[in-house]
């Protein structure tokens, strides 16, 4: 994360081509291995929705699928680079998921893009565009929305629907990360992309798809309202965004969210969600502050950096907000993109008068004081911070930074080294360990961690790259050598596997 907040960065796309080929490769290669593996619903106890519950992808098979394809999103630009939202997407999302013994490891991201869109992936992995989480108007509202897409991945809709479509679905799902990524590249060619690619999956799939849909969303709907319910959030929630989806697409079907076109709402969905909800007690259920706070942060985002900080202006004089803390904290965050540095620190202070502790508002606090120049205060301040939330990855990535310019690198590297051991598979993280490192002149360990960056963002060719620099390093020990080599070796294995299946494919 830049110091300075403007919109996350992102990036740069590879061709749409190459990014299509590399998904559904892989999701060729997954296909069902046969009839020797139980069936589905004897080894997990799902409800049965007849044969399709034989196809033999097992759960490691779709968290790999899952894998590649978020990899390709990363690549593309789809994935908000904001640890901030994704922190809080996962701890919401994880909270739903505690209700139940489930067996899959979720991750749960937010995609850069206004458009009102959630999908589930293969293996646990769940997208939410930043547009819905602005148009949710409570956090019931967005848990309800988490709630329907791990039941997708819980039930397993993917496996269960793969043998009753088969090729169908994998074209499906390399045309979701084509849209993904065209969606975020911003030419009119890469709209023309994905509108193709939209209507290249649906007119391959629609037929074949239909009834499955109907049926995995009534059950996402049914055993996702349970969850949701389990977790303390509003009953009703689920019936109010689903109402206020249906109405914003009923008059305009090209122009309605994506959300219903790949989730149909229909008049029997929402009477039914209102009838679960009827026979509820009433909960009054209050968001939280971190809800408040990441949908402030988003909406920082839109915009102009002018545009963003007359939004918070003109709403705190107008007091029309739904918190007031979350609000100023958007001001702040607004004047810090346009750089307005004392006013920034101005609304801060009052900002800190008002709200509780919170790690938001004091690695906010932290992106001030470096803004400023105040290097050694900042160092404090996310120190401070850090000792009462240590696994906020926030402020795990600000204060190396924040180190590096108080001229402390080597405390840097240290810090960094620790955390690696905490969060040895963070991508982000081994980006900063590789800033760190170049500053302090060792290129073998700066080209590994911009290689394993390079890895996790699903861009191999250019994680082998890195590795072959670190690999010609002169600065490194034995031991860091032979870990580079054995990193390589791997890394350029499975990219002439991927290059292999891409050919294959086509």
């Amino acid at each position: 994360m830049p110091s300075v907040r403007p919109t996350p960065r992102r990036e740069p796309a590879p061709p749409l081509r190459r990014l299509a080929a590399g998904v559904l490769a892989l999701a060729l290669a997954l296909q069902p291995v046969g009839p020797g593996v139980a069936t589905l619903a004897q080894a997990q106890r799902l409800p049965d929705l007849g044969d399709e519950s034989e196809a033999g992808v097992t759960p490691s098979q779709e968290r790999k699928l899952g894998e590649a394809i978020v990899g390709q999103i990363r690549a593309a630009g789809g994935y908000l680079d904001d640890p901030e939202v994704n922190d809080y997407l996962n701890e919401l999302g994880n909270r739903l998921v505690a209700v139940a013994a489930d067996r899959f490891d979720f991750e749960f991201f937010a995609v850069p893009d206004p458009g009102i869109n959630a999908f589930a992936l293969p293996g646990g992995f769940i997208g939410v565009n930043t547009g819905l989480v602005l148009l949710a108007q409570s956090e019931s509202e967005l848990a309800s929305v988490l709630a329907h897409e791990i039941t997708h991945v819980t039930q397993r809709h993917y496996t269960r629907s793969l043998a009753g479509q088969q090729r169908s679905l994998l074209y499906s799902l390399a045309a979701l990360a084509v849209a993904v990524a065209a969606s975020r590249s911003g030419s009119s060619s890469a709209g023309q992309a994905t509108s193709a690619a939209i209507a290249s999956s649906q007119a391959l799939a629609i037929q074949t798809q239909l009834n499955y849909t109907r049926e995995h969303e009534y059950e996402a709907d049914r055993i996702g309202y349970q969850r949701l319910v389990s977790a303390g959030f509003d009953p009703n929630s689920m019936a109010v965004f689903m109402d206020r989806l249906q109405k914003s697409g009923r008059f305009s079907d090209s122009n309605a969210p994506s959300y219903l076109r790949s989730h149909p709402i229909t008049y029997e969905r929402v009477a039914e969600a209102q009838a679960r909800a009827h026979g509820e007690p009433y909960r009054q259920v209050r968001d939280s502050l971190d809800f408040h706070l990441v949908r402030a942060l988003l909406r920082s985002y839109t915009g102009t950096d002018r545009e963003a900080v007359a939004y918070f202006r003109a709403a705190l004089a107008d007091r029309k907000f739904n918190n007031p803390i979350a609000t100023r904290y958007g001001l702040v965050a607004a004047l810090l993109r346009a750089r307005d540095i004392p006013r920034a620190k101005q609304e801060l202070a009052t900002l800190e008068q008002e709200a509780p502790a919170h790690p938001m508002i004091d690695a906010m606090a932290g992106h001030v004081l470096l803004e400023a120049g105040e290097f050694p205060a900042a160092v404090t301040r996310f120190e401070q911070a850090l000792a009462k939330y240590p696994n906020k990855m926030q402020l795990v990535y600000d204060y190396p930074d924040a180190l590096n310019k108080a001229g402390r690198g080597a405390d840097a590297v240290a810090f960094v080294e620790l955390q690696l051991v905490r969060f040895p598979g963070n991508g982000p993280l081994h980006r900063i360990a590789a800033r760190v490192y170049g500053a302090q002149g060792k290129r073998l360990l700066q080209h590994r961690h911009q290689g394993e960056y390079y890895a996790w963002a699903g861009d191999l060719r250019g994680a082998v790259l890195q590795m072959e620099l670190a690999a010609k390093a002169a600065d490194g020990d034995f031991y860091q050598s032979s870990v580079v080599e054995t990193r390589l070796r791997a890394l350029r294995r499975d990219l002439a596997e991927q290059q292999a299946a891409m050919a294959k494919s086509g």
